[in-house]
């Protein structure tokens, strides 16, 4: 294994979750007392817990988080949330929906980095210990539960008038 190729990998979905949680944020804080916000309170508490499980991974790796790597996540968040402001300024049923695509596609690629660092593990033992499989499953559930919410907002935003 390179150590430097599996440490970019690892830093660069770290920093892919930091973004999912700002997202997530937004998202419960966009309507409170709605079924969203308490489903996107839960989800972001799943998604702490997945990156936590990847933050134990890097440290028993010795691969320490990237600062850069976090701000560029932040900035690119930021950079979003101003694209899907300018699409729906008040808040609504197409900002909605475009959170949960983004959220989706994100929680894609949590699933892709555990299916790739199982199949790794098969050949390195540095990579070995780690539930994968439960934690590809957890994602699925994540996004199986995600996917409620966004065909609902799909309905709303993009219904004929």
């Amino acid at each position: 294994m390179s150590h430097q190729l599996i440490a970019t990998y690892l830093k660069d979905h770290l920093a892919g979750s930091e973004g999912a949680l700002e997202l997530l944020q937004h998202l419960k804080n966009d309507q409170p007392a709605s079924s969203v916000s308490h489903f996107a309170n839960e989800l972001r508490a799943a998604i702490q817990a997945a990156r936590l499980e990847l933050e134990a991974l890097m440290a028993k790796l010795q691969i320490a988080q990237s600062r850069p790597k976090k701000m560029a996540a932040w900035i690119a968040e930021k950079m979003t949330e101003l694209k899907l402001r300018l699409d729906d300024t008040a808040d609504g049923p197409l900002r909605r929906l475009e959170i949960l695509e983004a959220i989706s596609i994100g929680i894609a690629g949590q699933r892709l980095l555990w299916q790739a660092l199982a199949a790794v593990a098969q050949e390195d033992a540095a990579l070995q210990g780690v539930d994968y499989q439960s934690l590809d499953q957890r994602a699925e559930e994540q996004r199986r539960n995600l996917e409620t919410y966004r065909l609902e907002a799909a309905k709303i935003a993009l219904k004929s008038e």
